[in-house]
C-alpha cells in the first residue's frame, strides 16, 4: 500500500473543521473560500482513502476515523510549526552548534576575542572548540567532528576544500642579556653553535624550522625538546638556551626577561589554511562565524628588507 500524499494546507482545514464543527466558520478561519476549502477536506479524504466527516444541511461530526486521525493531525501540525521555528532560530543564528578546530597558537592567542564577539551577538549559538596539532584538526573535519579547522597542514585528500587562511614569519626568542638580543633582526646563521630549544617533532613549527636548516648550512645545537610552548618560554627565561617560533605565538613569550627578534630566513614562513568539507555545506552558525573569522584573519607583517641591519626592532 502506498503511503497517502497530502499537505499541510489539507491538514489545517481537517483540523479547522473538526474543531469549528461548520463548513463556513473553519474556510473564514483560513481565510478561504468555502468551495475552495470543500475542495482541500475531498482531496484529503480521498488521500486518505477514508470519510472524515458525516455532513448535513445542518451540522457537521467527525466520523469514527476522523475523530481517529484528528490527534495525529494535530501533532503532526504542531511537530511541524515547533521544526519550523526551530529551523528559523538556527537560519538566524539564535540557536546552533559551531565545532572549530585550530593551532594552539591561533586558539590561545588570536582567537578568543574573536569567539568572545561572536558569542555577545549569537549567544544562543554553541561553541565546540578544540586546540589541536595540524593532523588532528585534518582528522576532525574528515571524521566529521569539527565543521571546519584552521591548520598548518595543505592536505591533500579529495573530500576536503583547502584554503590558504594567513601565513606566519618567525621570531628568535632569547634572555634579554644574550647577545643576539642587541641585534634588530637575526638571521640563520646567528643561531649556529647557540643552545637551542626545541618543540616537539610532530609540531609544524619544528618541521618548517629543520625545512630552513636542511636547505642551508647552519647546524644547531639542540638542548631540550618540549612540548608546551609555555615550557619553552620558562626554559628560555632561565637562560637554558634560545628558540624560534612564529609571530603568532609570540604572546607566550611577553615577559621583561626575554627579548624577541624578526628572523630573516628566505623562504621560513609557516602557512595556515582553512579546511572544510568539500561535500558538506557549513551551517548558518558555522557559515557566520567561518565568515568572521576569515574577514579578521591575522595579517603577516610586511617582508623584512635584505640587509638585517635596516630593519626595525621587534
Amino acid at each position: 500500500m502506498s503511503e497517502p500524499d497530502f499537505s499541510t494546507r489539507q491538514l489545517r482545514a481537517f483540523v479547522a473543521l473538526a474543531e469549528t464543527r461548520n463548513f463556513t466558520r473553519a474556510a473564514a478561519r483560513l481565510h478561504l473560500s468555502q468551495p475552495a476549502f470543500s475542495a482541500l477536506i475531498r482531496a484529503l479524504e480521498e488521500a486518505l482513502g477514508a470519510r472524515l466527516f458525516d455532513r448535513s444541511t445542518r451540522h457537521v461530526e467527525p466520523t469514527a476515523e476522523g475523530a481517529l486521525f484528528l490527534d495525529s493531525a494535530q501533532r503532526l501540525l504542531r511537530d511541524l510549526t515547533l521544526s519550523v521555528a526551530d529551523l528559523g532560530e538556527h537560519v538566524a543564528r539564535r540557536r546552533g552548534r559551531v565545532a572549530l578546530a585550530a593551532l594552539p597558537a591561533l586558539a590561545a592567542g588570536w582567537l578568543p576575542p574573536l569567539l568572545a564577539g561572536f558569542r555577545r551577538r549569537h549567544p544562543g549559538v554553541e561553541l565546540d572548540v578544540a586546540d589541536a596539532l595540524s593532523e588532528d584538526c585534518v582528522e576532525r573535519v574528515r571524521g566529521g567532528r569539527a565543521d571546519f579547522a584552521l591548520a598548518a597542514v595543505r592536505s591533500a585528500a579529495p573530500e576536503l576544500l583547502v584554503e590558504p587562511f594567513c601565513a606566519d614569519r618567525f621570531h628568535l626568542v632569547c634572555p634579554r642579556g644574550h647577545a643576539l638580543a642587541a641585534r634588530p633582526v637575526v638571521v640563520l646563521a646567528d643561531l649556529a653553535g647557540e643552545p637551542f630549544i626545541h618543540l616537539a617533532r610532530n609540531s609544524s613549527v619544528r618541521q618548517h624550522i629543520e625545512s630552513a636548516l636542511w636547505a642551508g648550512t647552519v647546524v644547531l645545537r639542540p638542548v631540550m625538546e618540549l612540548e608546551q610552548l609555555g615550557t619553552v618560554a620558562g626554559m628560555v627565561r632561565a637562560g637554558l638556551g634560545i628558540t624560534v617560533v612564529p609571530a603568532l605565538t609570540l604572546f607566550h613569550f611577553e615577559h621583561p626577561a626575554l627579548v624577541t627578534r624578526p628572523l630573516h630566513a628566505p623562504g621560513l614562513q609557516r602557512q595556515i589554511f582553512s579546511i572544510r568539507r568539500r561535500d558538506r555545506g557549513l551551517s548558518a552558525a558555522a557559515q557566520g562565524l567561518f565568515d568572521e573569522l576569515m574577514d579578521q584573519r591575522p595579517r603577516m607583517e610586511p617582508d623584512m628588507p635584505d640587509t638585517p641591519g635596516a630593519a626595525p626592532a621587534a
